[in-house]
């Protein structure tokens, strides 16, 4: 049976012999290298690296987890090491509109995208979707107003915990997370923002950027935090407009956009692509 790939990301301060460090240590571990990929920051100073794994030993021995200890401390590393076997529990929260949430479900049911989804999350309720298979998965009706956000939220996150949910991604969920809650979900939660972010935040971006007579619209996903519309961005994509575009244009042209966006940084993420730099990302693309 062929051995899984193993994948390690890791960030430290940058100094020489990380990369040997490294690679000496997985080799005389049993393992060999399929795949590293690496970036020094010299503004920050901080180093990068993906590298994806296996085993070589006939036997398998102590899982490398346990062997990378050491060498992380050494240099002072933040790191991750998880297996292709491990798939993450997705939670999908959407509005009423379902294009994300449709093309989500696509990607995931064709293999694209390795995931188990935990659950779907609506403020709406299921019949608005009834357009759409949703096989077996678990639906969640949580209404929410300005005066019942808080036990929303609530029950939102006891669903989240119960579910053993790892990431949550908003699919073009209209209803902005609490403070308290972006906080929990801090590296775990994905939101499409019909914008090319830092321009037209809030509400209604394409109708702002018809307004101001843009050349290119996009769209963003990023990772939630308590500032709206300012975290990390993990990936963009643009497409060019005419003068003769209606706001209404550019709502069905963002539409193909905020689709390939959001898969693609679902993607990045579920395959630990993606490394925390402070307020920016590091993406590993493929």
């Amino acid at each position: 049976m062929t051995a899984r790939p193993f994948i390690l990301t890791l960030s430290c301060g940058d100094r020489p012999g990380i990369v040997a460090a490294v690679a000496t240590h997985l080799l005389d571990h049993g393992f060999n290298i399929l795949d590293a990929q690496q970036f020094d920051d010299a503004e920050t100073g901080r180093f990068f690296m993906r590298v994806v794994f296996i085993s070589v030993r006939k036997q398998a021995g102590d899982h490398p987890r346990k062997a990378f200890g050491a060498i992380a401390e050494r240099f002072g590393m933040s790191w991750t090491l998880a297996s292709t076997e491990e798939r993450q529990r997705v939670m999908l929260l959407v509005s009423r509109q379902d294009h994300c949430l449709v093309d989500l479900l696509y990607r995931w049911r064709i293999g694209e995208l390795v995931m188990d989804v935990s659950a779907i999350v609506s403020n709406h309720p299921q019949e608005t979707y009834k357009g759409i298979d949703l096989h077996e998965i678990a639906f969640h009706h949580l209404p929410v107003s300005r005066s019942t956000k808080l036990e929303q939220e609530s029950a939102l996150w006891e669903l989240i915990r119960s579910t053993k949910t790892d990431l949550v991604v908003l699919a073009r969920y209209m209803q902005v997370l609490s403070d308290g809650l972006a906080a929990k979900l801090a590296g775990r939660c994905i939101n499409i923002h019909h914008s090319f972010l830092p321009g037209f935040k809030g509400a209604k971006p394409y109708h702002q950027a018809h307004q101001r007579g843009v050349k290119l619209i996009g769209a963003t996903a990023h990772y939630v935090t308590g500032d709206l519309d300012e975290g990390p961005i993990i990936e963009q994509d643009v497409e060019r407009i005419m003068h003769r575009d209606h706001p209404d244009d550019l709502v069905r042209k963002g539409r193909d956009i905020e689709r390939r966006v959001l898969g693609r940084a679902v993607r990045y993420h579920l395959e630990h692509r993606v490394i925390m730099n402070g307020q920016k990302t590091v993406v590993f693309a493929d």
